[in-house]
């Protein structure tokens, strides 16, 4: 009886999200707002929009109509969109006044489509995180259900702990499911095209709204376990992402350092080149001991590197 009634409250809910995504946030005048969650995250306000669910999934911008017309001075409430200061990347000027006052200044702007420079605050009942993996440049998500272990090593738990508590955190972004299948999702950061690993158990359920170029080259946990991994695995269906590696990797130029001496102060005659990887560094002494830096997806423009030795005092 109760797993029918789970999946009778799944069409339910689908039909009810159906609804929703008829509407497009630039076909309304206002977003909502929701504060439930300052008890335990103190920042953090959820804007929600007709293609950006509640991070919890449980508000629609439907619902958020309904409750701020039912209470008006309750935690849900309206938010005028005023002027759009960035389209691509979701930054409305009522949004960031709202936000602002209702988190005591402490969050001054919100792009409410990407998950870097000033990501939407995450609370803590998030249903999935968007998380950044530096090693593929590109996107994992992970839902609260998952009880293994990430591609990137992390457990959910751990990155919870990371991401939420009404911060805006670079990399780690609390989403709802519903915001997956919405055509805002992460759109500054590429979208779909983008995202390379995400549990079977959730990529089921939204498959079906990933663009279909990119549909059968995104990993789940079945597919892969590790980075390693997962690289020969974007590689192999030619996914998206790998162009940006080729991209970086062309833009990754040696960098000229020059050595001028100090006028009285003669610099060590034995010097060594020190390779770094994708970068050639050559007569900076060294000597003493050694060491190994590696920069990976660096860009690095130096016009002039200046060493002086700083006299000794006793």
């Amino acid at each position: 009886e109760v797993e029918r009634m789970y999946y009778e409250a799944l069409r339910i809910y689908e039909a009810r999200d159906a609804k929703a995504r008829g509407l497009k946030d630039e076909d309304v005048d206002e977003f909502y707002g929701c504060t439930l969650c300052q008890s335990f995250a103190p920042t953090h306000v959820c804007v929600i929009t007709p293609q950006r669910y509640s991070n919890c999934g449980a508000i629609s911008w439907f619902d958020g109509r309904a409750a701020s017309k039912v209470d008006p001075k309750g935690p849900i409430f309206r938010i005028p969109k005023g002027e759009c200061l960035d389209m691509v990347r979701g930054e409305y000027s009522g949004v960031d006044k709202i936000v602002q006052e209702k988190s005591l200044g402490a969050i001054k702007r919100v792009h409410l489509y990407t998950a870097f420079g000033y990501p939407h605050t995450s609370c803590g009942c998030f249903e999935a995180i968007a998380f950044y993996i530096p090693e593929v440049d590109g996107f994992g998500v992970v839902h609260r259900d998952f009880k293994g272990t990430a591609v990137n090593g992390l457990k959910f738990s751990t990155m919870a702990d990371t991401t939420g508590g009404g911060r805006q955190v670079d990399g780690f972004h609390g989403i709802s499911i519903e915001y997956m299948r919405s055509p805002k999702f992460l759109v500054a950061d590429g979208g779909w095209e983008r995202v390379v690993w995400v549990p079977k158990a959730v990529y089921e359920r939204v498959k079906d709204f990933v663009p279909e170029k990119v549909r059968d080259k995104v990993a789940t946990d079945e597919d892969v376990k590790t980075i390693d991994e997962l690289k020969e695995f974007l590689k192999a269906k030619g996914h998206p992402v790998v162009s940006r590696w080729k991209l970086v990797e062309a833009e990754v130029k040696p960098a000229e350092v020059k050595v001028e001496e100090t006028a009285g102060v003669a610099l060590p005659q034995q010097t060594q080149a020190t390779v770094l990887e994708g970068v050639s560094i050559s007569g900076v002494p060294i000597t003493s001991g050694g060491f190994k830096i590696t920069l990976k997806g660096a860009r690095i423009n130096i016009d002039k590197v200046i060493i002086r030795r700083s006299s000794s005092t006793s």
